[in-house]
C-alpha cells in the first residue's frame, strides 16, 4: 500500500467529510464512460425503439441526469453540489451501448463522482429495460475520463 493519506479519514482513521469551505468556487467539469455489453439483437431493438418498456435511451438519459443530481444522497461523503449541467450521450455498437456523461458545476469540489454515478445509473436503466430480452448483458468499463 502507498504512503498516500486519505482526505476522507481523520487522524484516528474514522470517516469524515472533507472541509471545502476555505476553497473558492471554480468551474469544475468531469466526464465518465461505461458500456453495456449485449446481444446484437438487443442493440438493434434499442436502436429501432422496439423494446417493450419504451424508449430505452430516453429513459436512461433522464435516469442518469437524476442520478448526477442525487449523488450526495447515495454516496455518504460526497458534498451536495449545485449541478450546472449534465449531458449524457450514447453510442450504439454491434454488441454494446456506450454511455458517456459530462457534468459541470461552479463549486468548491469536483464532480467526478456525479459523472460516474450518472453513467452507472444510465447503464443500470438500460439493463433493467432490456433484461427480459437479454439475460446475458454485462455492465463494464466504468471509468472517469
Amino acid at each position: 500500500m502507498s504512503d498516500a493519506t486519505f482526505s476522507h479519514l481523520d487522524p484516528l482513521g474514522r470517516a469524515r467529510m472533507v472541509d471545502v469551505t476555505p476553497k473558492e468556487p471554480t468551474h469544475r467539469r468531469a466526464m465518465a464512460r461505461c458500456k453495456v455489453f449485449m446481444q446484437p439483437s438487443t442493440t438493434a431493438a434499442i436502436a429501432n425503439r422496439e423494446v417493450k418498456k419504451g424508449d430505452v435511451l430516453a429513459v436512461a438519459r433522464v435516469a442518469g441526469i437524476q442520478a448526477a443530481k442525487r449523488t450526495s444522497d447515495m454516496i455518504p461523503l460526497c458534498h451536495p453540489l449545485l449541478i450546472g449541467s449534465v449531458t449524457i450521450n450514447f453510442e450504439i455498437g454491434d454488441a454494446f451501448v456506450a454511455v458517456e456523461c459530462h457534468v459541470d458545476t461552479i463549486d468548491r469540489t469536483g464532480v467526478e463522482m456525479e459523472a460516474l454515478h450518472a453513467c452507472s445509473v444510465a447503464a443500470l436503466t438500460i439493463y433493467d429495460m432490456c433484461k427480459s430480452a437479454d439475460r446475458e448483458m454485462v455492465i463494464g468499463d466504468l471509468t472517469p475520463v
